[in-house]
């Protein structure tokens, strides 16, 4: 069994066993400076493809062949341990790709508690120059697992919980940056992914955790829950933090809030 969140600490001490990707949505960030060996993971050329404006969400799955080489060209095969950071303590892309992983079939996957500071503080080796990485055949991925429509969100039973992890002004339809419409799915019930993580940007002890999401879930069965948030990114980070607490694996709502306001 791999630990889903890897310490700075152990990182720096087994850098050299693992493949670290840089999840940091900006890849200027990168250039200036990354842990050294690390791929840079994009969000939205190597992590999502193209959006259709017709159906789906901001953030659609690529497609399996296309995720299956990108896991070849990062040098990525079964037996790789893979290490995954970003610079908000994992609930940008980082949790994404973790998810993207998983539910291909790659289960030695962690990402890094405290993300890029933290791994600064702990002295990680850095570099700014782009690394060579050994291409391996393309990734024998399984089909995505895990992962809910729009018809199947909509036609959920009582035993379905839908947990939104937007802001709490977003998901109240006080705000909305990023979408046409304000609001939520209708039944779905709010934990902000922001409040997973302590003051100091790391995820909360797997206790409090689970609390949390067992008092959202009111008695329902943790593997029945749905996972949404704007367009499918942040909702990983309440994935990786139900896991964390020792909830199983719930399913995400890929299209989210931004595929439902443009559908229904």
């Amino acid at each position: 069994m791999v630990d889903l969140l890897i310490d700075a600490q152990e990182l720096r001490e087994r850098l050299d066993e693992l493949v670290v990707l840089d999840a940091r949505v900006s890849a200027e960030a990168y250039s200036k400076g990354h842990v050294r060996g690390a791929i840079h993971a994009d969000l939205e050329r190597d992590l999502s493809a193209p959006a259709d404006p017709s159906e789906g969400g901001r953030h659609p799955l690529p497609p399996l062949e296309r995720w299956a080489e990108t896991l070849g060209r990062w040098g990525i095969t079964p037996e790789s341990r893979v290490a995954i950071y970003d610079d908000r303590g994992g609930a940008l892309a980082a949790a994404r790709a973790w998810w993207m992983l998983r539910a291909v079939g790659h289960a030695a996957v962690s990402v890094v508690d405290g993300g890029y500071s933290a791994l600064e503080a702990a002295g990680v080796p850095a570099e700014d120059e782009r690394p060579t990485s050994q291409p391996a055949p393309s990734y024998p991925v399984q089909p995505w697992r895990s992962t809910v429509g729009l018809a199947e969100v909509e036609a959920r039973s009582a035993e379905r919980t839908l947990i939104d992890v937007r802001a709490a002004e977003r998901f109240r339809g006080e705000s909305e940056p990023l979408d046409p419409v304000a609001g939520h799915i209708p039944g779905a019930v709010n934990l902000p992914f922001a409040d997973n993580l302590d003051s100091a940007g790391r995820f909360r002890d797997p206790a409090t955790l689970r609390a949390r999401y067992e008092g959202a879930l009111n008695g329902a069965d943790p593997a029945n829950a749905i996972v949404s948030c704007g367009s499918g990114v942040t909702a990983c980070h309440g994935l990786l933090a139900m896991a964390h607490a020792g909830l199983g694996d719930a399913a995400l709502y890929v299209g989210s809030w931004s595929e439902w306001c443009r559908q229904r």
